[in-house]
């Protein structure tokens, strides 16, 4: 089925800024090139621009790779801007980055200590 994301196995966003002219062709040039990753792989590679209103998803199908575009009618995407790298997501971030919520998680409830309860 065309598009169908369910099959990725992995999930990786290229933190920092991409030219968001490139097309197929130049985003597989980015995944190989810079990021050292196949993009034959069963893996979708998200792409981000300056202007955070818009992601490309890169993804192989058996027959050929598929580009997905979303462009936001209002607001942004709230990308990872600190690195200019790869990152591996959960299917539960690729959620949060849809909903428009952030994927690094900031505060975290700590683990508790077994111990006595009164």
């Amino acid at each position: 089925m065309l598009g169908d994301i369910s099959g990725c196995r992995n999930i990786y966003i290229a933190c920092g800024y991409t030219d968001m002219r490139k097309s197929i062709d130049g985003l597989v040039a980015v995944v190989q090139q810079q990021f050292k990753k196949d993009p034959y792989a069963s893996a979708m590679f998200i792409f981000c621009g300056r202007r955070r209103d818009r992601i490309k998803v890169l993804m192989w199908e058996p027959t050929g790779f598929v580009l997905l575009y979303k462009r936001l009618a209002n607001g942004v995407f709230q990308w990872p801007r600190n690195e200019s790298e790869l990152k591996s997501i959960t299917w539960q971030q690729f959620r949060w980055l849809m909903e428009g919520l952030r994927v690094t998680e900031e505060v975290r409830i700590k683990p508790g200590i077994p111990g006595p309860v009164c």
